[in-house]
């Protein structure tokens, strides 16, 4: 099995995905422990005096003028996690509580967290027990870090509450930990805090978000290139020099995805025979304009990713010179932007692949294919309610749109004024990804029967390549009506697994 080592100087977005969806084991380096131990000295020098330290010998948030006797202090750092770990509604799933725990492993790891070696092994021991918290839906505001989230994995750790054991079955943690030989932690100055205060929740949603975004993009392309090749539109509006003059890198990269997927079609071009186009509609000719800009957002989102993943998020934090000091960095508003930006290039996105859809069901402005590509327009409905489902998903995307970062709402009697929202951010962002998955699935649905149906025209090999795997999927080709909705989940199924992208690939070569 593959193995992550984390260090002092964070991780990377491979490492996330190795552990929260492959499973990944996780070691802690030397240089790590050393530094756990060398943070850990700090606290407890500084504990041991008398001057107060926020985190270290205070209460938290608006209850931090209080001073805490050493003889309360473990009791303090177990009843900050319980009384936080107050997370209501659906679980949250497996994959991203192991993200959030495997980033805020990380953070502890940097050496400026004061955790103890010992608790920092204690959780990875648990990641690599297969041991998932029970994490709910709401209780992250986005700021002092995923607040409930994270403290119902340090409840975990505590050998409290519930957990998901590796056969999937939720059984209280403590059973779960004892089973694994791991013995829950006794928290000291500092740690239950520290274990509570990140950003993690909503770095792991981003960091799923766009490897799942990386393959949908790619497939937008290919099915955009489909429905142009259907339509009998023109690849010329591809031409690289076109793009040169406005350079933005996505736009350049989806034309060259859509034109090499298109490469050899006996479809294309066809736009001035019976029915005169001088131009084809915006949904077809601008296709690489709309994804381009979805794709250079995502770059921008993948670099504070990148910046976050390099971050150690917690308050206070144990600087090299010795001083544990209070600070800001929590806040969530840098990775929850990015979350709701990319909620807005899902929505226009999927809203474009709809436009597109729909052009290929009206036989007023489908140059030629059957009302609603049915077998016997009529008596058969065609794929009318296919498209339906569509415009629903399309709907529910503009509403997942609205940013949740542009909302706050005050918290801790005040203290904590100004929040970022990122959670929801990420929780929502999730959704969209989702539907976009399904959206592209009924254009390709539609766009390779469409192809069909264009009897005596030969398609693209890349083309052709994908109709054939998606026939070998089970997704059926044109015909009378028939069940739909197997077909929709079947198609839904081979974008999801990422099979359009491979066998568009299996002609093209690695699509950008």
């Amino acid at each position: 099995m593959h193995t992550v080592v984390v260090g002092t100087a964070g991780v990377t977005a491979s490492d996330v995905l190795a552990v929260a969806r492959g499973g990944a084991r996780i070691e802690l380096s030397d240089d790590a422990v050393a530094a756990l131990a060398a943070a850990r000295g700090i606290v407890d020098a500084l504990a041991a005096k008398p001057d107060p330290v926020y985190g270290v010998s205070t209460g938290f948030g608006a209850l931090a003028t209080r001073h805490i006797s050493p003889d309360l202090r473990a009791q303090l750092q177990r009843n900050i996690v319980r009384s936080h770990a107050a997370g209501m509604g659906p679980r949250v799933e497996r994959e991203v509580v192991r993200a959030l725990m495997f980033l805020r492993l990380k953070t502890v790891c940097s050496g400026h967290t004061g955790v103890r070696p010992e608790v920092a092994q204690t959780m990875a021991d648990v990641l690599n027990a297969g041991i998932t918290p029970v994490v709910h839906e709401y209780g992250s505001l986005g700021c002092s870090g995923d607040l409930a989230p994270l403290s119902h994995c340090a409840l975990t750790l505590m050998g409290e509450g519930d957990a998901e054991g590796p056969d999937g079955t939720v059984r209280p943690a403590g059973e779960l930990l004892a089973e694994h030989g791991i013995a829950p932690v006794e928290l000291r100055e500092k740690e239950g805090l520290a274990l509570l205060n990140g950003t993690d929740g909503m770095l792991g949603m981003l960091i799923m978000a766009l490897a799942d975004l990386d393959t949908l993009y790619k497939s937008a392309d290919i099915t955009a290139a489909l429905t142009m090749e259907a339509l009998l539109g023109t690849d010329k509006v591809l031409a690289p020099e076109l793009h040169a003059i406005r350079p933005h890198p996505g736009q350049a990269a989806s034309a060259a995805n859509m034109a090499a997927v298109l490469k050899g079609s006996g479809l294309t071009g066809h736009h001035q025979d019976d029915a005169p186009r001088v131009q084809d509609a915006y949904s077809v000719r601008c296709a690489p304009q709309v994804a381009g800009a979805g794709r250079d957002t995502m770059a921008h989102a993948g670099l504070v990713a990148e910046r976050e993943l390099a971050a150690a998020v917690d308050n206070p934090v144990v600087l090299p010179d010795g001083r544990v000091e209070s600070n800001g960095n929590f806040h969530g508003a840098p990775v929850a932007y990015v979350l709701d930006f990319l909620a807005v290039a899902v929505a226009d996105l999927g809203s474009i692949a709809e436009r597109r859809t729909d052009r290929l069901l009206d036989k007023n402005r489908s140059h030629g294919l059957p009302p609603f590509l049915a077998d016997d327009a009529g008596v058969d409905s065609g794929l009318m309610i296919a498209q339906y489902t569509q415009a629903a998903l399309v709907s529910e995307l503009k509403r997942l749109a609205v940013p949740a970062s542009a909302d706050s709402i005050p918290s801790s009697a005040m203290q904590e004024d100004h929040v970022s929202m990122g959670w929801s951010a990420a929780r929502k962002l999730r959704t969209a990804v989702d539907n976009l998955t399904r959206v592209i699935a009924v254009e390709l649905y539609a766009a390779t029967r469409a192809i069909q149906l264009r009897e005596g025209l030969t398609p693209a090999p890349a083309s052709q390549a994908v109709i054939e795997a998606v026939r070998a999927a089970g997704v059926e080709g044109p015909g009378p009506d028939r069940y739909l909705a197997p077909d929709l989940a079947a198609a839904d199924a081979f974008v999801r697994a990422g099979h359009l992208v491979a066998a568009a690939e299996t002609v093209t070569g690695p699509l950008r």
